[in-house]
């Protein structure tokens, strides 16, 4: 597969970065990578609008932008975050016999990090590293619901409401009363929003700061499922949530 000649090129002025190279003028970039510095500078403005790379103001030298810290601890978040969830929703699923996701929040959207298969034999259109909207999920409803009032606005800014099932919510009013109703149960529903037969439940993970930094949830079919089953599953889900939010020191500070 041919490459992306402008994507190989901004990723190889990156790679000129390390401990030792902190800092360096766009001649020293355009040296080190055999290109034209008018090039160099067309590429070093495009990360640089991106949060990628920074121009220090000083001596007018580039170095890598907090993009790249951010980018970076959302993968150590998530592997460490999924090593520590693991065998608990692997009990979860074995508790329920139902499918169960751990999702964290990227941009606008959440991410799946890992998915236990249950036993009810629904097929579910979720897989790892998949994306999902946050409007139309019970984890994405966990993801944000839970942030300051500021937050939300910010992440709701410019927020498409794409319809995917007659129970879709398409825009903010009805988005934001949904919301209200999450913080007040404590938790989460997909009744059919994204995937008709489909319900999901799902709560929010908290870190050692009480920020919410993922969500997990169920996913059951809608056929044959009764008010008290659905209340013993949110009542597992909690204590499964709890257990991850605890590993990750909530509670503890």
């Amino acid at each position: 597969m041919p490459m992306i000649q402008a994507v190989d090129r901004a990723l190889r002025i990156l790679d000129l970065f390390d401990e030792y190279d902190t800092e360096l003028k766009i001649t020293e970039i355009s040296a080190r990578i055999g290109l034209h510095k008018s090039t160099v500078h067309s590429l070093l403005k495009t990360l640089q609008s991106h949060g990628y790379i920074q121009q220090n103001p000083e001596n007018g030298k580039y170095r890598l932008g907090l993009k790249l810290l951010e980018r970076g601890n959302l993968v150590l978040q998530g592997m460490d975050l999924r090593n520590l969830a693991r065998n608990i929703l692997v009990k979860l699923s074995v508790q329920t016999g139902l499918t169960v996701h751990l999702v964290i929040f990227d941009g606008k959207e959440g991410v799946y990090i890992d998915k236990v298969e249950g036993t009810s034999g629904i097929v579910m259109y979720s897989r790892i590293g998949r994306r999902v909207p946050i409007h139309s999920s019970a984890v994405g409803k966990a993801l944000v619901a839970f942030h300051e009032p500021n937050k939300i606005k910010e992440i709701l800014s410019g927020y498409v409401y794409t319809k995917h099932t007659p129970n879709t919510i398409t825009n903010e009013t009805d988005f934001l009363k949904e919301l209200e109703r999450v913080r007040a149960m404590g938790y989460a529903i997909d009744n059919q929003e994204n995937e008709p037969g489909v319900r999901c439940v799902a709560v929010p993970i908290r870190d050692h700061s009480g920020e919410v930094v993922a969500a997990i949830s169920v996913s059951t079919p809608i056929s044959g499922l009764k008010n008290e089953s659905e209340d013993h599953i949110v009542t597992l889900l909690k204590q499964a949530a709890n257990e991850i939010s605890q590993q990750l020191g909530y509670g503890f500070c």
